[in-house]
């Protein structure tokens, strides 16, 4: 691939924002000018222009001052959006509700996390195991690392004893971690912080030290630079961190973008499983026990995707989908554990798998068309039980430590809160342990599930939900949301956010497009590269079927995703600008000729291809990347880009060219805003203040380019005419 760059003369690299004007009915944005610069790239002999590829460049003043003036223009429009502080105090308002997690034991002590309310990360609290829940005290808080919550903390993880633990931080939404390792006892830090860790667990070798992952740091950019050579280290307690040995990873002649390294509960085995990309992995186990032990093979391809459920003994039980799309549970023995010795203890059925164990037991989880259907066997592959879930929807936490009699689980769907299920893992008895306290009525919604036809016949799920009573006038504000993706389901759960938009009438409507994980391997791989249109035709034949059916109509339809999801609607609403009144692409990947020379971007060629794959994958990415099929002379769907600044997953630069195309191109009053948070990254770890102000405003972009001047269920509301 030839890359040539032609620079131009050019002033200033942007304009200022002239002040906007607002009329009685219409808010009136002018959009910073983004320069342009004749950069060219050569693919197959196809020149391809790239005229803000200095976008790309997050440490450069001239896109830093971009970042302000389109925001000053974003915060310019939502500001005079009439109801939007109404739909602000309303989130606030419902969002105010005690959550706590499920208990889990550490050494002498049960932990559980709990947010009162309002606060912007939740708090680890707890009690000597034994005592009155009541008598929980804080272990940690993570809201005291920064005072506006803008570190978070990652995972939480207790050596064997409980007595000491380490837990990861993110600054500002970034994927690179720092871990801090302290005495559980006292509470008190014990050593240095161990710094420059992106993509990792904490996995405890007894109470001695613990295994982690990282990258070499990137030259340049840590937020935008490539990095592909994922290492597995070694951390022993009381050494420092340049003394950490390398387990596995950092050879020269083979490259594994994900390494991770996990132990099993008894400390005997050290897992290692390594990726090229993020689906299919090989994996190595070694002997603890033994000093002088080796790493021996069980699979060494990534063909298939297989991680360690449990071990008895040196008896591994192993959860894959290799030679079964929809996994499968098997057993081997650690001294000869290549797939050929392989017995099944769970064979494939016709649903998805995912398991966890505990007590003695296997706990399969099947997704039936999306929904939880959870099965009690022993290690024998005996089936003890089918377990009686509350309802309808999504049950997940069916894990627990070996030697427990007890589990938690938790329950929820669309239209109800997530609440907590003690389960007696010997009677099967089922108890409701908590159920949150939330101004919100589920039995005045519904939610249904229906089966769409696709372009090509394929029959895809869709759950629709709503208040009770919908009037079919195709006149209810609709927000159509996917993913389609990377092997990732999207199963019924309940948002706070979705409340309040149900609340003002709204209709919320999932589909379960090809590319997920929904129906197994042939599902996803019906999504990925040559073959990813299906994905984006699966969404457009969801909004048709809304239409169609009069949920709503193209005035009143949004299309919402983010990540890959962001691509989905940046691919759906250029292919069909006249479906939806608005678009909603959320920290999308957006430049699909780019993608992979990001951060860990080219562990995602499993699902996408590149570029430089070959001609024909160059053609087809070109014919969908959403950045370069924004037509001149076209009306889009009024669009909301939004992004963080500290994004290093899917780079901001996706986001900010793909603004930069609209706002150029668009023709028609259907406004084109970017919103950039600072101190923030791909979504994990964001703190509530920020998400109910980012919910606030997606809501309010939204509604009102609807033509609401009032929010929907106040009587009288008024349309803009």
């Amino acid at each position: 691939m030839k890359l040539s760059m032609y620079p131009i003369v050019a002033l200033c690299l942007f304009t200022g924002c002239k002040e906007e004007t607002k009329i009685k009915e219409s808010i009136k944005v002018t959009y910073p000018k983004t320069t342009k610069v004749d950069t060219i790239t050569d693919y197959f002999g196809t020149q391809v222009k790239d005229p803000y590829r200095w976008l790309e460049d997050d440490m450069s003043e001239e896109t830093g001052a971009w970042v302000k003036a389109e925001n000053k223009a974003t915060y310019g429009y939502l500001d005079n959006i009439p109801f939007r502080n109404e739909l602000k105090e309303r989130l606030t308002e419902l969002w105010n509700y005690e959550k706590v997690g499920s208990p889990f034991k550490e050494g002498d002590y049960t932990y559980f996390y709990k947010n009162d309310g309002l606060q912007n990360q939740y708090v680890i609290y707890r009690y000597k195991t034994g005592d009155d829940p009541e008598t929980a005290t804080v272990f940690l808080d993570p809201n005291t690392f920064k005072e506006d919550g803008t570190i978070s903390l990652g995972g939480l993880s207790f050596s064997d004893s409980g007595k000491m633990a380490a837990y990861s931080i993110s600054e500002g939404g970034s994927d690179w971690r720092k871990i801090l390792v302290i005495n559980a006892e006292t509470n008190k830090i014990v050593e240095d912080t161990l710094i420059d860790i992106k993509f990792s667990g904490i996995s405890w070798k007894s109470n001695d030290g613990f295994y982690y992952s990282s990258y070499d740091k990137p030259k340049g950019s840590e937020l935008s630079a490539k990095t592909d050579q994922h290492k597995l280290f070694y951390h022993k307690l009381g050494t420092k961190q340049k003394d950490d040995v390398l387990i596995y990873g950092g050879t020269a002649s083979e490259k594994h973008r994900y390494v991770a390294g996990y132990t099993s509960e008894d400390n005997t085995y050290l897992m290692v499983s390594a990726s090229v990309s993020t689906s299919g992995n090989k994996l190595f186990i070694k002997d603890l026990s033994n000093p002088k032990s080796n790493f021996i093979t069980i699979l060494d391809d990534t063909d298939s995707d297989t991680n360690l459920l449990h071990n008895e003994g040196s008896t591994l039980y192993l959860l894959t989908n290799r030679n079964a799309p929809n996994k499968r549970v098997v057993k081997v023995d650690a001294s000869n554990p290549n797939p050929e010795n392989w017995v099944d203890v769970i064979p494939e059925t016709e649903n998805v798998l995912s398991a966890g164990s505990g007590g003695g037991y296997i706990f399969a989880n099947y997704m039936v068309d999306a929904v939880s259907k959870v099965m009690q066997y022993d290690f024998n592959g005996k089936l003890i039980r089918e377990i009686k879930l509350p309802g309808v929807g999504s049950a997940g936490g069916f894990g627990s430590k070996k030697d427990e009699t007890e589990l938690y689980y938790s329950f929820t769907n669309y239209v109800t809160p997530g609440s907590i299920y003690k389960f007696d893992m010997k009677t099967g008895d089922s108890q409701l342990y908590r159920k949150p306290d939330i101004d919100f009525d589920p039995e005045a919604y519904e939610s249904n599930q229906i089966f769409y036809t696709s372009k090509d016949g394929t029959k895809v799920p869709l759950i629709i939900t709503h208040k009770k009573g919908l009037k079919l006038d195709g006149k209810n504000p609709t927000i159509l949301y996917g993913y389609g993706g990377f092997n990732i389901s999207l199963t019924p759960s309940f948002s706070i956010a979705n409340a309040v938009w149900m609340e003002q009438g709204g209709v919320y409507a999932v589909a379960n497009l090809r590319g997920g994980g929904e129906y197994g391997k042939k599902w996803h791989d019906a999504g990925t590269q040559l073959k990813k249109q299906n994905v984006f035709d699966d969404f457009i034949a969801a909004g048709e079927y809304l239409i169609n059916e009069k949920y709503t109509s193209s005035d009143y339809l949004a299309i919402r995703g983010g990540s890959n999801g962001g691509l989905l609607v940046g691919a759906t609403m250029t292919q069909r600008p006249d479906l939806a009144k608005v678009a909603l692409p959320a920290v999308g990947v957006l430049d699909m000729l780019r993608y992979h020379t990001f951060t860990a971007g080219a562990g995602w060629a499993y699902d996408y291809g590149t570029a430089e794959d070959s001609k024909e994958m160059f053609e087809y990415l070109k014919g969908y990347s959403p950045v370069h099929n924004v037509k001149a002379n076209t009306q889009y769907p009024a669009t909301l880009i939004t992004t963080g600044d500290h994004d290093d997953r899917v780079v901001p630069a996706h986001s900010f060219k793909f603004a930069a195309e609209l706002q150029d191109k668009q023709t028609g009053e259907n406004p084109v805003l970017i919103r950039i948070e600072t101190d923030a990254g791909h979504g994990a770890g964001t703190p509530v203040s920020k998400t109910i102000e980012q919910y606030a405003d997606i809501y309010g972009f939204t509604l009102y380019n609807m033509g609401f001047q009032v929010l929907p269920k106040k009587v009288g509301s008024t349309l803009k005419q």
